[in-house]
């Protein structure tokens, strides 16, 4: 079992866990806004003096690569890029909307092995990131930005119901109004959920580059002329 530092930056969350022995052995986050540069430096500090403590050596770092905030992103990125080339582990890029499946999928009472998930990131007026999954992670419909209207989701929802989690669920559910929609709230991508998805990553040998990845962004960064220019 590897000794993983998982560091979770996509939406207002931030949050940083050490997981190990396929358990979550530490856990910092911060729920209250988009702070992450102030906040997840400290949280990785605090977990490398954990793992000393606990005297365990970091086999690897992960990161949540995306979708999510653009800023976000980059800056959970950048500090684990630092981390893993500092300590001279592997890093591992764990996509977002899998984290949040993966917290529906092991807390839910409803779930089996029909279950599909439709996690979905807000991404500003009715538009979502979203994927949906089934209970093997397998992409049923592929991960991409979606603009929401009473048919997203259609032929999906037409065939069962189908789980919707993350911070886009409330405005959807103003929207989408099939009956075998289900909206799970309060879901937010964590880094203590990210423990099965890195350690299986890890196992693989699936790591990405240290140097030159990039985050998922699904689409293009439009920057916004500011009022008054």
């Amino acid at each position: 079992m590897a000794n993983i530092i998982n560091i979770e930056t996509s939406t207002d969350c931030c949050s940083v866990a050490l997981t190990a022995d396929m358990t979550v052995a530490a856990d910092f986050t911060d729920m209250h806004g988009r702070n992450h540069a102030e906040k997840v430096g400290r949280f990785v500090q605090q977990a490398l003096e954990e793992a000393r403590r606990q005297q365990r050596k970091i086999d690897a770092v992960a990161v949540s690569i995306g979708p999510g905030s653009y800023t976000g992103l980059r800056i959970g990125l950048s500090e684990a890029k630092g981390l893993a080339y500092a300590l001279g582990v592997p890093l591992i890029g764990v996509p977002t909307l899998q984290i949040l499946a993966t917290n529906v999928m092991f807390n839910h009472h409803e779930i089996n092995l029909e279950t599909r998930f439709a996690p979905m990131i807000d991404a500003r007026r009715m538009e979502v990131f979203t994927c949906v999954l089934d209970m093997w992670l397998h992409e049923l419909m592929p991960s991409q930005p979606l603009i929401l209207t009473p048919d997203s989701y259609a032929e999906l929802l037409d065939k069962g119901p189908l789980l919707f989690m993350g911070n886009a669920v409330e405005k959807a559910a103003t929207v989408i109004t099939h009956p075998n929609a289900r909206f799970i709230e309060g879901i937010n991508p964590l880094a203590s959920d990210m423990l099965a998805l890195s350690e299986r990553a890890f196992r693989a040998g699936d790591f990405i580059d240290v140097a030159y990845s990039t985050p998922l962004y699904l689409k293009e960064f439009q920057a916004t002329t500011p009022r008054g220019k």
